[in-house]
């Protein structure tokens, strides 16, 4: 292999968003007399974009097309209260991020995360760390599986495709690694389980952050 570079996918990868997700679609829920779902569930109702985790959440008879916009702003305004409460780096990341700085290779992120949270919290939570781009969705951006962002990102990085790392932790992700024709690697610490991410096409698994250099390993020992 010749893996030169990464492109991160950012909740369930980077960061573990999930409680402050949860309890802003719960707050949204618990507003219109809804019942609350455990934040658990909301392993399996978030990666695909704010549209998607609101017909997750709520009745389907609540989520039709004159109804959802409103839906997806009501929980867009409780997440940019809550966002940071709960929001922490996983175990492991500084250290992997670390190792890849500290090896030059070049980092970005893409995310189905609206644009203007995926820079927010990581300019906030993973200040100071050297990536070439952080991309979320909005407008004239296609959401992931379609893999449009993570071309841009190879494109500003001057690589193909092949030589880039895209690591994320949903079926989502692999099947966007594996559009894009980038290297699909599953991060087994986020919300997914391993099955998820080999059905979608992983062709390597990480149980801890530091894992992911072991790719860059066997690329500096060819």
């Amino acid at each position: 292999m010749n893996l030169r570079a990464i492109i991160f996918d950012l909740d369930g990868t980077l960061l573990n968003t999930l409680e402050d997700l949860a309890l802003s679609v719960n707050a949204v829920l618990a507003g219109y007399g809804l019942e609350e779902h455990p934040v658990d569930h909301y392993r399996y109702y978030v990666g695909d974009g704010v549209d998607m985790l609101v017909k997750r959440a709520f009745p389907p008879i609540m989520t039709g097309e004159e109804n959802i916009n409103n839906l997806v702003c009501a929980v867009i305004d409780e997440y940019s209260r809550r966002w940071s409460d709960h929001t922490v780096p996983y175990a492991g990341i500084p250290e992997l991020l670390d190792f890849l700085e500290n090896q030059n290779i070049p980092m970005a992120i893409f995310s189905n995360k609206p644009h203007q949270f995926a820079v927010l919290t990581v300019e906030k939570l993973l200040p100071g760390r050297s990536f070439i781009k952080v991309l979320g969705i909005g407008a004239g951006m296609p959401r992931k599986p379609n893999p449009q962002g993570a071309l841009q990102i190879a494109a500003m990085m001057k690589l193909q495709p092949t030589e880039i790392v895209y690591l994320g932790d949903t079926g989502t992700d692999m099947k966007t690694a594996l559009a894009g024709e980038f290297y699909p690697a599953g991060a087994l610490w986020g919300f997914r389980q391993a099955d998820e991410l080999l059905e979608g096409g992983a062709k390597f698994l990480a149980d801890n952050p530091i894992d992911v250099a072991e790719l860059f390993h066997i690329q500096q020992e060819v």
